[in-house]
């Protein structure tokens, strides 16, 4: 199969930020290792000029003939038109990553006009055929299994340790965590550790006794919310209300890390809690596990080699463009 693939090259479409690892060798690559030529058609560089997008992407697509035009869009960076036009004559699909908190004022607008919508939300699939879209396939973040998994050889270097962007409540959590007296390392954009490599942060999750993950959506407690201004102006202004499954919770044991996530919806579809994955709701529950599974290392150790195995079998890139493609064609 031919597929044009439409996504930004770099994180954000921000070059200084390095390449956009999901969508170049997550999708991209799997894609290619699925035996498929893919010919690539970056946008990041019509951000700030969406109009002369539209006709290079038709002149584009008509130049390909592409069997599948494989979208990656967040914004509104193309026009309903050019939506349009592509899905008469060619396949078209998109992955919409965020329905749990982006499908009533984003999706809603753009999904009529692809031939197929990929969702990561389950609760969104009756969304869809409310709208008459029919042609809605569920899907989810997974783990890029074309990175190679860290050796282990139980030389943890780490307590418990944090991947992701700096956001005001992960901040209140972890400030609170470390009064607590929990020995926790960050890192992502804007903590002081800085940003990691691929390679460097799939190290982290295999040398880290326990992963935390932490959600950056609202969170209604009234302990952070009135802790600074910057966190009950953030709360109000967010249009993030529920925790959703992220890349990182299939990132954590694909590279044979032991996971300790916040509760999202669904995640029980994927990791069975309490055996490949453990939960907390708040704060006070996150500090019990971790001490709890800091000082059981038989029982923690034992979960992340449940969860490795699930991973590794069933949460790569691979394994969901695989599912789809299959479904295509049937």
């Amino acid at each position: 199969m031919k597929i044009l693939f439409v996504d930004i090259e770099y994180d954000y479409g921000i070059k200084s930020r390095g390449l956009n690892t999901i969508g170049q060798d997550g999708f991209k690559l799997s894609l290619e290792k699925l035996g498929h030529e893919v010919i690539p058609f970056y946008y990041d560089d019509y951000l700030n000029n969406t109009k002369p997008l539209q006709q290079n992407l038709l002149n584009k697509a008509d130049e390909v003939k592409p069997d599948l035009i494989f979208f990656m869009i967040f914004r509104d960076h193309f026009d309903m038109s050019t939506l349009k036009k592509l899905k008469e004559k060619y396949t078209t699909v998109n992955w919409f990553g965020d329905d749990t908190w982006r499908f009533e004022n984003y999706t809603y607008k753009y999904a009529p006009h692809f031939s197929w919508c990929i969702t990561t939300d389950k609760f969104s699939l009756t969304k869809y055929k409310e709208l008459g879209i029919n042609n809605v396939f569920r899907s989810q973040w997974a783990a890029i299994n074309n990175n190679e998994i860290p050796e282990f050889k139980g030389d943890y270097k780490y307590d418990v340790t944090f991947v992701g962007a700096k956001h005001p409540y992960r901040k209140w959590f972890t400030d609170k965590l470390r009064k607590r007296g929990i020995n926790i390392q960050c890192y992502g954009y804007g903590w002081e550790n800085g940003t990691l490599t691929s390679e460097q942060m799939n190290d982290l999750f295999c040398h880290s006794k326990i992963n935390l993950n932490i959600s950056n959506s609202n969170s209604l407690s009234l302990d952070y919310i009135f802790a600074s201004p910057i966190n009950l102006v953030h709360t109000i202004k967010s249009k993030k209300t529920k925790s959703q499954i992220k890349a990182r919770n299939f990132e954590i044991p694909y590279f044979n890390g032991f996971q300790l996530s916040d509760y999202a919806p669904t995640i029980e579809d994927y990791f069975d809690i309490g055996k490949e994955i453990i939960c907390y709701s708040n704060l006070d529950e996150a500090e019990m596990l971790i001490n709890y599974y800091l000082e059981n290392e038989e029982e923690r150790e034992l979960i992340k080699t449940c969860s490795h195995k699930r991973a590794v079998n069933e949460h790569g890139y691979l394994n969901r463009l695989e599912d789809f493609i299959r479904m295509l064609n049937q």
